[in-house]
């Protein structure tokens, strides 16, 4: 049997993603939840413009970073969807008593 070995280069999986790393949706969630916040500490903020800057980019930042990485590689949207189906589906356990306390015979 003649076997043909193929050569996948390394970024074969990269495809869909922005400069290899980041996924598009995770990019445009990031940029939806930290523009607003850009926009809201540069236009309201009652200080100069480098303490704006810097209040902007200490929330800003942070928020985009974590909207980028995600949450168990899954976008923020899709795990909040997860949580509340859950959230809203889940249920309360009783306890009944034991099975030891006599009322299986009954």
């Amino acid at each position: 049997m003649n076997y043909e070995n193929y050569h996948l280069p390394a970024n074969f999986t990269d495809a869909g993603k922005l400069m290899g790393m980041f996924q598009i949706r995770n990019t445009i969630e990031s940029l939806l939840i930290s523009a607003p916040i850009l926009y809201l500490c540069l236009a309201f903020l009652p200080f100069e413009i480098t303490t704006r800057i810097i209040a902007a980019m200490i929330l800003a930042v942070p928020a985009g970073g974590f909207a980028l990485i995600g949450i168990n590689d899954d976008c923020l949207s899709r795990f909040l969807g997860i949580w509340w189906r859950w959230r809203r589906s889940r249920r309360i356990l009783t306890f009944r008593g034991s099975p030891s306390d006599g009322r299986r015979g009954q």
